[in-house]
C-alpha cells in the first residue's frame, strides 16, 4: 500500500497581495447601498468584529492575521516536505475559469504536463486581489508548476472504474495559467520563495454550484438577484469521491499527499449577515467535528446548509475528510482554526499522518 498524507489549506487570496488591501473585500460590504444603517455602525458589530476594526479600520488585525497564515503554511510545508511526496493532488474550486457556458462539471482532473505560470500577469483570470503582490515580483515574473500526467490518468481510470463519473482535461480550456486554487495553493506553500518542485495534479470541484455561472463565482451586491444554476455534488456525495481519490492512491506506485485548499465560510455569501461577516458558528460546529473525528456531522450536512452558511468552497474538505475517513484517520493529527470577521473567512489548516 502506498504512503498517503492529507493536508488542509487556504488559498485566500489577499494574502498575494499587500496588507493595505486585506479588508476590501469587508470595505465593499459595509459601502453596500443596500446594507441596513444599522450596521454601518461597529457598535452593532459583534465583539470580535469591533476588536478587529478597532481604531485602525482593522490595519492591526490584518497583519496579526497574515502573520497566523503565514505560520500555519510554513507548518504545512514542512509537514509536505518531510513526506516527501511523489505527486501533490489538490483539490479546489473552479470560480468561472475553465468551468464555464461550453461545459460545468461537477468535478475534474487536470492532466496537465509541466506548465510556465505568470501568476500577476494571469491575476485577473485567478481571482488574485489588488495590484500589488506581496513578494514585489514583477508582471512578467514566471513560474513553472510540475504536471504529473500519469498520476491524473490513474486517477482518472480508477474513479471511473469504481463508478465515479469524473471528466477530464489535458490543457486549460479557457484559463491563460493555473486556476486561482491551485496556483495560490503553490504560491503560499512556498511563501519563502524556497522553491515548489513536486509534481502537481489539480483536482477541481464545482463548489459555486448554483453561483458559477449566474454570478461567475464572484462577489455580489445586496439585494442583485439572478437566475441561478443546477447546484454542486452534494457534501456526501464529495466525501465518496474523495474515498475514491483515497483508495487509487493507496493502491497507487507512489507517494501521495492529498490537499484541500480552501477556507470555510465566506462572508460574501452569508446573506443572514447581509455579507459582513461569515457564518463563524456554522464553522466552528464543523471544527468541532473535524477536531473529535465526528465525521457523521459531515455527512450528514446538506448543501443546503452549506450554501446558506456560505461554505461553498468547503466541498473541497469534504474531500479531504472522505479520503481521510477511507484510510481509518478520523481525527487530524494536528489543526489549527484561524478565525477572522473582518477578513472574509475563517481559515483552518490541518495535517493528517500516518
Amino acid at each position: 500500500m502506498a504512503e498517503v498524507l492529507g493536508l488542509g489549506v487556504t488559498h485566500y487570496p489577499p494574502l498575494s497581495g499587500t496588507n493595505d488591501n486585506l479588508t476590501r473585500v469587508f470595505q465593499r460590504a459595509l459601502a453596500d447601498s443596500q446594507l441596513p444603517e444599522a450596521l454601518r455602525d461597529p457598535a452593532n458589530w459583534p465583539a470580535e468584529a469591533r476588536a478587529e476594526w478597532a481604531s485602525d479600520e482593522g490595519q492591526q488585525a490584518g497583519r496579526r492575521h497574515r502573520e497566523a497564515l503565514v505560520a500555519q503554511f510554513a507548518k504545512v510545508r514542512q509537514a509536505l516536505d518531510e513526506f516527501n511526496p511523489d505527486v501533490v493532488v489538490i483539490w479546489g474550486d473552479d470560480q468561472y475559469e475553465n468551468f464555464r457556458e461550453d461545459i460545468v462539471p461537477p468535478y475534474s482532473v487536470l492532466a496537465y504536463d509541466d506548465l510556465t505560470v505568470r501568476p500577476w500577469e494571469h491575476s485577473a483570470e485567478s481571482n488574485v486581489m489588488g495590484n500589488h503582490n506581496v513578494w514585489n515580483e514583477p508582471k512578467d515574473h514566471e513560474i513553472r508548476v510540475r504536471g504529473h500526467r500519469e498520476a491524473a490518468k490513474h486517477f482518472t481510470s480508477a474513479l471511473l472504474e469504481q463508478d465515479i463519473d469524473v471528466s477530464y482535461a489535458y490543457k486549460p480550456l479557457h484559463h491563460p495559467g493555473f486556476p486561482h486554487a491551485f496556483l495560490n495553493t503553490i504560491l503560499y506553500l512556498d511563501y519563502e520563495r524556497q522553491g515548489f518542485d513536486y509534481p502537481v495534479v489539480a483536482f477541481p470541484i464545482n463548489c459555486y454550484g448554483r453561483r458559477v455561472i449566474s454570478y461567475q463565482g464572484n462577489i455580489s451586491a445586496l439585494g442583485d438577484i439572478r437566475e441561478l444554476d443546477p447546484p454542486s455534488p452534494s457534501p456526501a456525495r464529495v466525501m465518496q469521491v474523495g474515498a475514491a481519490v483515497a483508495r487509487a492512491a493507496a493502491e497507487s506506485p507512489w507517494r501521495v499527499a492529498l490537499v484541500a485548499s480552501s477556507s470555510w465560510s465566506h462572508s460574501f455569501l452569508v446573506e443572514s449577515t447581509h455579507h459582513l461577516f461569515p457564518d463563524t458558528a456554522a464553522d466552528q460546529r464543523l471544527y468541532q467535528a473535524l477536531v473529535d473525528g465526528d465525521l457523521d456531522v459531515w455527512r450528514s450536512t446538506s448543501l443546503a446548509q452549506a450554501e446558506a452558511a456560505g461554505q461553498q468552497e468547503l466541498l473541497n474538505w469534504w474531500a479531504l475528510l472522505g479520503a481521510m475517513s477511507e484510510l481509518g484517520r478520523t481525527t487530524p493529527t494536528w489543526s489549527e482554526f484561524v478565525g477572522s470577521h473582518l477578513f472574509v473567512s475563517d481559515k483552518v489548516f490541518a495535517a493528517y499522518q500516518a
